[in-house]
């Protein structure tokens, strides 16, 4: 076992892909020389060449839609997007052109495409640097969006998304790139459509991805502290949900708090709140609850501590379910 950041597990990850398959090719802005703003493509110019890693003008559009041309012709196109607020003006061509192709040739065509995205916030970064955009791609049929958490994630999921033959929005905590754990690179592909229950629970579940898996896990260690047992789920597949896995953990405890940056309000908790409602109706105790962002525009860095859940409103969030069946009102 290698004990990496995440940022360097998914350096590896491509420097394998790129090692294994000529295929592959990586883009984007400032990705070769420099490596990268994050410096995940460090070094993959110089071992791979300017025909394989390649950096393109500051035109988000022009690198999906380059991509998609490669895929066409048969390469598998690895792109990044230098940060989640830059990626609006290739928003087009993903929804329309490379979502739909598949559908559009009933299934003759085919677009292994990876859209790398660096998400989320806490780096204190300016505006368009933090969002959570995850739903936007979700609600897209014929994409599948995937969010690492942990370096040995990012390392198996980002191997399988490569060598996927269907288009991945692949969105990687930039707050968590410095974080360290232990990577197996002899590992597997992981699974692109499977949720992994990361701490089993008997009073509630929280159920979080990327870059609130770590808040999710301090907070079921502080509610542990006072003697509640919560369990927590890492999504890592945003669509297709492992409904299966979700519907399962939260039938044990009856009680599930979801989790993420992103605005609450017609975000990804609210798909998973329906469907494990759903599923699960007659063992809930509690409406789901959801923790996540207010319903406004990414704030200044020096207040985004406030905007974020943190490990309190999760507490609040698990407070909020434990007071069903309890007391008549919410606490």
């Amino acid at each position: 076992m290698a004990v990496l950041p995440l940022g360097k597990a998914l350096n590896l990850a491509m420097r394998r892909s790129l090692a294994e398959d000529d295929r592959v090719v990586v883009l984007g802005e400032d990705i070769g020389t420099l490596g990268g703003v994050f410096r995940v493509t460090d070094g993959l110019a110089a071992e791979f060449g300017p025909d394989r890693v390649i950096d393109t003008p500051l035109a988000e559009s022009g690198i999906v839609g380059t991509a998609i041309g490669l895929a066409l012709r048969g390469f598998r196109p690895v792109c990044e997007i230098q940060f989640d607020g830059f990626v609006y003006p290739a928003f087009d061509q993903i929804v329309s052109q490379l979502a739909k192709m598949r559908a559009r040739s009933r299934g003759r065509v085919r677009l292994p495409v990876v859209i790398r995205i660096p998400a989320g916030g806490g780096i204190g970064a300016v505006e368009h640097h933090s969002e959570s955009n995850e739903a936007y791609f979700a609600h897209t049929a014929g994409l599948r969006v995937v969010s690492c958490s942990n370096p040995q994630d990012g390392y198996r999921l980002l191997r399988a998304a490569i060598r996927s033959d269907d288009p991945v929005v692949f969105f990687e905590p930039k707050r968590a790139y410095w974080d360290k754990g232990e990577v197996d690179l002899e590992a597997s592909p992981a699974s692109l459509d499977r949720a992994l229950v990361l701490r089993k629970g008997r009073d509630c579940t929280l159920i979080a991805h990327g870059p609130s898996v770590k808040v999710a896990l301090a907070a079921a260690e502080a509610a542990e502290e006072d003697g509640v047992s919560v369990g927590v789920v890492d999504l890592r597949s945003i669509s297709p949900l492992d409904v299966e896995t979700l519907q399962r953990c939260v039938a044990e405890t009856g009680r599930a708090v979801v989790v993420h940056e992103a605005s609450t309000f017609l975000g990804i908790g609210a798909e998973i709140a329906a469907v494990v409602t759903e599923g699960c109706f007659r063992e809930l105790k509690a409406p789901v609850q959801r923790v996540g962002a207010y319903q406004l525009p990414y704030p200044p860095a020096h207040v985004e501590d406030a905007f974020l859940p943190d490990v309190d409103r999760v507490l609040l969030g698990i407070d909020r379910s434990l007071s069903f069946g309890r007391t008549a009102a919410h606490v």
